[in-house]
């Protein structure tokens, strides 16, 4: 599987990173991208709650994030995830997270209309 480039685009998806994750096919990234767009909205609903499992919450975000190219996404998730486990006042990761994933969908919404 190919790494994530060193420096990413200034995006919120790198949509290079996400063409060679699916290997160049059109339909599949449209179809992860709708997946992600739902997913994250989800899970930042979930994770405002602070359910017991949120550290594992925040690393599933922070999984599918990178997958696609959302890096900014991945690294809130991964921030929130640290804060959470050490013990400390997550507020301020939450909003991060919020806001990067609310740009995120912003972009995938686009991408998604043009098609």
């Amino acid at each position: 599987m190919p790494s994530p480039p060193l420096a990413p685009d200034d995006g919120p998806i790198d949509f290079e990173h996400l063409k060679r994750m699916t290997l160049g096919d059109a339909g599949l990234e449209q179809e992860v991208l709708a997946m992600f767009a739902a997913q994250s909205a989800s899970l930042v609903g979930t994770l405002a709650t602070m359910p017991a499992d949120a550290p594992a919450l925040a690393h599933t975000l922070k999984g599918s994030a990178r997958a696609i190219g959302a890096f900014a996404v991945a690294d809130a998730a991964a921030r929130l995830e640290a804060v959470i486990s050490g013990g400390a006042d997550p507020a301020d990761q939450l909003t991060e997270l919020a806001d990067a994933v609310a740009l995120a969908r912003t972009a995938i919404e686009a991408v998604l209309r043009r098609s």
